[in-house]
């Protein structure tokens, strides 16, 4: 039987391919893989930021029962989600950063609740989600005390706030809370989800490791 490639012949297929990656310039000019590149890099950035954006809105959120049937109970009637000005704050509001580098890192990081919904079920019942409330709630606690309310700060700044419109007890206390450099969650736990029990003491080893207290 005589080789494919023997002298003289044309190389088969595979090895066409295999030349046209690895050698490319050979047959394609530079401006057309310049601007090949170009093009698979914008659909590449645009189906990557797609794809950011389907994930990132209350509708994804809730899709999985465990966040329907307890966090988002919950958050139903509370004055993020209904309140007399009409306006909003849903779950990527609150839980996901909007600068871009830090929305990455969120979104690496919620990978890891997609193995414990797909593979380990660890809060897949209401009796299991109560039993790791607690361990859920400071990790969102530390994240938002190391960002200093980060989140919160997209809607609710103190720079902006007219003491004056205020009442007196809101006023006074948000005043202290800006002379003592306090942040948005030292004061504000649970504004919008159940809070697990013995939150206040939980909350105040958050804040001591986060000062390094």
């Amino acid at each position: 039987m005589t080789e494919n490639n023997t002298k003289g012949e044309r190389p088969g297929f595979f090895r066409r391919v295999w030349n046209f990656f690895t050698r490319p310039a050979v047959a394609i000019a530079a401006g057309t893989l310049l601007l090949a590149g170009v093009v698979l890099g914008v659909l590449f950035w645009g189906g990557f930021n797609w794809a950011m954006e389907m994930t990132n809105n209350e509708e994804f959120c809730i899709s999985c029962h465990e966040m329907r049937d307890n966090v988002y109970a919950e958050y139903e009637g509370t004055v993020h989600q209904s309140n007399s000005s009409g306006v909003r704050a849903t779950c990527p509001d609150c839980h996901v950063p909007k600068e871009w580098g830090p929305k990455v890192v969120r979104k690496i990081q919620a990978s890891y609740e997609l193995y414990g919904h797909f593979i380990t079920g660890v809060i897949d019942t209401p009796e299991k989600f109560d039993a790791h409330r607690l361990d859920m709630a400071t990790s969102v606690w530390t994240a938002m005390k190391k960002t200093d309310s980060r989140e919160c700060r997209n809607c609710h700044d103190f720079e902006f706030m007219d003491f004056t419109l205020q009442e007196n007890r809101a006023a006074q206390n948000h005043q202290a809370a800006l002379d003592q450099g306090k942040t948005c969650i030292d004061c504000h736990q649970g504004i919008a989800h159940r809070l697990p029990e013995d939150y206040l003491n939980a909350y105040k080893d958050v804040a001591a490791r986060v000062e390094g207290r």
